[in-house]
């Protein structure tokens, strides 16, 4: 598949990020934008940060910063983006109706064997391709944010994807150095949010009912929980901290169940809770430091990354 080309539609954070993955591994890019100056702000961008990569020693593929750079082009004509990519990855603002147009653009434009990808966080795909001729060529794929630091991206075919889309995909994600993991079958909200907005539920009720205040939140997750997912998940967690899945729920079943029993029900996310939230966040995070914030929280993925690289090639050995 090197050098065959790659589409992607908007020039925003998740926009900017496809384009550098698929840059790493030796794609033509061609990265799209309503606006000329929007686009020429993500090129700096994209060269600030590949050249921030390069000296952390974590870029992607074999290729320096300046020959990744070089492997995206920018364009304000839609057409010139989507005509002759062998795969469109979609990634405007989350309103279906400017999705469905920008699909419905796409769609007479791209090959029939071309697949059409959206990076929606929440949309199902069946209501993005609905209306075009080639929804059988459609799919979303799903990224975490950032999407370089945090690899895994969420696939998720219509009932009408054809066979060979979801492993195209699925190798072509794998290919560019992500995480890839299919859905069985389409769902509100995909996985990744509904567990993440599972966790901010049972949070707020535990704010609102005044148990603990938005820092031992926070402080909960990134000292306690986060450590262990940061390699594993829930579920190799409880094997890893019994004898095994079965032993663990032998001896904790009874424990959980009534737990569960107590969670939080579902709330209005608004009002004095939100508030609440807002105020002790803003006094601990200005809103004036949330790209110094932002800057920190890669530099700590950043890191992270090194670990599990450092750690993974002393494993291989």
């Amino acid at each position: 598949m090197n050098r065959e080309k790659i589409g992607i539609i908007g020039s925003g954070l998740i926009g900017r990020s496809w384009s550098m993955l698929f840059a790493a591994a030796d794609f033509d890019v061609e990265m799209y934008d309503i606006d000329e100056k929007q686009l020429q702000g993500a090129m700096a961008e994209v060269r600030t940060q590949l050249a921030e990569l390069e000296r952390l020693g974590l870029l992607r593929g074999k290729l320096s910063a300046e020959q990744q750079f070089s492997n995206i082009r920018t364009t304000s004509e839609f057409e010139d983006c989507v005509r002759g990519a062998f795969y469109v990855q979609e990634c405007v603002p989350e309103n279906i109706e400017l999705k469905n147009a920008v699909h419905t653009r796409a769609d007479a434009v791209m090959s029939d064997t071309c697949i059409l990808a959206s990076s929606t966080s929440a949309l199902l795909p069946s209501r993005l391709a609905a209306d075009i001729k080639h929804k059988n060529r459609f799919i979303v794929a799903h990224p975490t944010n950032p999407p370089f630091y945090a690899p895994l991206v969420e696939l998720v075919p219509s009932p009408w994807t054809d066979s060979d889309v979801v492993p195209s995909t699925k190798a072509l994600m794998e290919k560019i150095g992500q995480v890839p993991v299919v859905l069985k079958k389409e769902i509100e909200g995909f996985v990744l949010n509904r567990i993440q907005y599972s966790i901010m539920r049972e949070g707020w009720g535990l704010i609102k009912d005044g148990i603990v205040d938005v820092d031992g939140i926070d402080k909960v997750m990134s000292a306690g929980l986060g450590r262990r997912y940061a390699f594993m998940g829930p579920f190799e967690t409880a094997h890893l901290n019994a004898d095994g899945m079965k032993n663990y729920a032998d001896r904790y079943a009874t424990m959980i169940e009534g737990v569960m029993s107590t969670l939080k029900s579902n709330d209005r996310f608004g009002g004095p809770v939100l508030e609440q939230i807002r105020t002790e966040l803003e006094a601990r995070i200005p809103l004036c430091d949330l790209q110094e914030r932002r800057q920190w929280r890669d530099r700590r993925l950043a890191a992270l990354t090194q670990l599990n690289q450092r750690i993974d090639a002393e494993d291989a050995k």
